[in-house]
């Protein structure tokens, strides 16, 4: 770690080294390159004859479609936890 506060670590995604900085833990970074590394491999695996680059696109898409799902849940949560909330007053 460096004056900064920030952590640096390279990591291998894909078959490819990256360095990474960020104020998250080495663990939380190392974590979530490993995830995007699965994520890469696992379309790669079905889809033998996509070059590299759209594998990283799909792979986003993946990944933002998994994000936009569980916020849409996480929303529907809240609204529910507060609906609960103000029939309890």
């Amino acid at each position: 770690m460096q004056g900064d506060g920030k952590n640096r670590l390279t990591v291998d995604i894909y078959g490819q080294q990256y360095r990474l900085s960020g104020k998250a833990s080495v663990n939380h970074i190392r974590t979530v390159a490993g995830f995007v590394d699965d994520k890469m491999n696992e379309i790669a695996n079905g889809n033998h004859r996509l070059d590299t680059a759209k594998i990283a696109v799909l792979t986003a898409v993946n990944i933002a479609d998994e994000y936009y799902r569980l916020r849409q849940e996480y929303e529907e949560l809240l609204r529910l936890l507060q609906e609960d909330a103000k029939e309890k007053l």
